[in-house]
């Protein structure tokens, strides 16, 4: 089975949208530019969502195309980044385009309620939304990843059927979406349920076309990337330092962090192209832009420094 893991980093959209604190472009832009030195090649760099529900992606517009441009330019440390954008519905789609972005992603709930707060519509409502984005995306060659919210539990509605995560997953590759990240959004699940749903969905729509991702809220959220991997399953959202949350889901703190992925990674043979060091020193810088102490452990331990005896 493959030793490869790809990271997609999504500290710079799903962190940052929960943080008070705004951090302006050229902060953003040097964060993601950091993240690529440290071998960072799949980066969610922005959302297309208004700024009056998420100030925090104000101005991603203008963000991505100036990445978009260094990137395409060839300079470094960027040439090999692949920038993609959250898009809610055809106008955010429509603004993603006028900014040259050729890499989206769509969300999707598995609670009707979270989907009512979130995106402000019902779940099948959502799905005739993503139909337009998807011909918009089919007719101007964009590439569409799926997520799905809320797959483990919902603090709104409690137990999430399993039956409808898988329906909905399917729906989502039936839409035409490349991959669909399965979201624990409020850092709910266990080992074991990841095992029972991942199952489930490897068995539906195969190991190649799953994401997993992970909140840290309960401490678990290593853990379930460990019991993934035994399903096969390659592909795994983090943040950088374990900024993160959701504005609309209570007590849904960060995302597993990064660098406690890649640690783990490392040290059990697997490859993630990703230079722990430089993460770290990413941490520690982000950690002054924030104005506050990121919850990564390894961030915080940083590596062991074995020395000889003497």
């Amino acid at each position: 089975m493959s030793r490869k893991v790809t990271i997609v980093e999504v500290g710079a959209r799903d962190g940052l949208q929960n943080e008070k604190k705004v951090l302006d472009q050229s902060t953003r832009l040097e964060f993601a530019e950091r993240l690529a030195k440290a071998g960072v090649k799949n980066i969610e760099l922005g959302s297309f969502v208004s700024p009056k529900w998420v100030p925090q992606m104000a101005g991603s517009a203008e963000l991505i195309r100036e990445a978009l441009k260094r990137r395409d330019q060839g300079i470094e440390p960027w040439k090999h980044m692949d920038i993609s954008a959250l898009v809610p519905n055809p106008r955010g789609m429509q603004d993603a385009l006028e900014a040259g972005v050729k890499h989206i992603a769509i969300f999707a709930s598995a609670s009707e309620s979270f989907a009512q707060k979130n995106i402000n519509c019902t779940i099948d409502e959502s799905f005739v939304r993503f139909q337009e984005v998807m011909a918009l995306a089919k007719a101007k060659d964009v590439r569409v990843r799926g997520y799905l919210s809320m797959c483990f539990g919902c603090p709104f509605e409690g137990e999430i059927s399993e039956g409808v995560v898988v329906r909905l997953v399917k729906k989502l590759v039936n839409l035409g979406v490349y991959e669909v990240s399965i979201g624990d959004t409020v850092g709910i699940a266990d080992p074991a349920q990841v095992r029972r749903l991942g199952a489930k969905l490897v068995d539906a729509v195969g190991a190649d076309r799953l994401a997993m991702h992970f909140h840290d809220t309960r401490g678990t959220a290593i853990a379930n990337v460990l019991a993934s991997l035994d399903l096969g399953i390659r592909t795994f959202d983090a943040s950088l330092g374990g900024l993160g949350g959701c504005p609309y889901a209570p007590s849904a703190t960060g995302n597993v962090a990064t660098e406690d992925v890649v640690y783990m990674l490392h040290r059990m043979g697997f490859d993630t192209g990703l230079d722990l060091p430089t993460l770290i020193e990413t941490n520690k810088w982000m950690t002054e832009k924030i104005g506050h102490e990121l919850p990564s452990r390894v961030g915080k331990a940083g590596l062991l420094e074995v020395k000889p005896i003497k």
